[in-house]
């Protein structure tokens, strides 16, 4: 895993974050890591983590749902109705 600041998160794409985020995940959980630089790489985690949760948050306000009438598209709606 590259280190770099948190700075560069927003740039990410969301597989990009997703596959750093599960690196550290098994980073941490392999408990091999000194505590400074598991404390590190824990923010790191979650500056990724938020920056994947709003990119789903949205992706998903971007969603519609295309609604039928007769069984022919007539418009849409949001995903969630």
């Amino acid at each position: 895993m590259a280190e770099t600041t948190n700075d560069d998160v927003k740039d990410m794409s969301f597989e990009a974050a997703l596959s750093e985020l599960e690196s550290i995940v098994s980073r941490l959980e392999g408990g091999k890591a000194p505590l400074a630089e598991s404390i590190a790489i824990y923010e790191r985690g979650e500056a990724l983590k938020s920056h994947c949760e709003g990119l789903l948050k949205a992706a998903e306000a971007r969603i519609e749902k295309i609604t039928l009438k007769n069984g022919k598209p007539v418009g849409t709606e949001p995903l969630d109705q």
